[in-house]
């Protein structure tokens, strides 16, 4: 984005993730676990970037908060709502990705939260909680 002063480049960024945001809100149909196997993260792993953002600028906001600002609505509410059990093909096919992935925090990629359950042995969007 040659030509584009920071400021602008930041504020043309931000809109992408607020218009991401809003799409996956209104995409309920869309499970965590489709996401992570095709793109390697899901809406935890955006509120987690989010906390993160967050914590890097010494702001107060909780795992609570991002989920609900990320989710349009507090999180077990979204899962009791919208979560699917996941079927077998799709628990295998998150396993067998999680296998090549590196064991590194989940800050240092993108991959976010399947790196995170390779790291703890956890199965993700599977079923568990990626970052307590």
């Amino acid at each position: 984005m040659d030509g584009i002063d920071d400021t602008t480049r930041t504020e043309l960024e931000a809109a992408v993730f607020r218009r991401m945001v809003s799409h996956l809100q209104g995409r309920t149909d869309v499970q965590n676990i489709d996401l992570m196997n095709l793109a390697g993260f899901c809406r935890n792993c955006l509120s987690n970037w989010l906390k993160d953002a967050a914590d890097a600028r010494g702001l107060a906001l909780t795992k609570d908060q991002s989920r609900e600002h990320v989710y349009g609505m507090p999180y077990d509410e979204w899962k009791a709502r919208h979560q699917n059990e996941a079927t077998p093909e799709q628990a295998a096919a998150f396993a067998a990705r999680a296998e090549g992935v590196p064991r590194r925090p989940p800050s240092v990629s993108g991959l976010g939260c399947l790196m995170a359950a390779s790291a703890r042995g956890g199965t993700g969007p599977v079923g568990k909680e990626i970052r307590e």
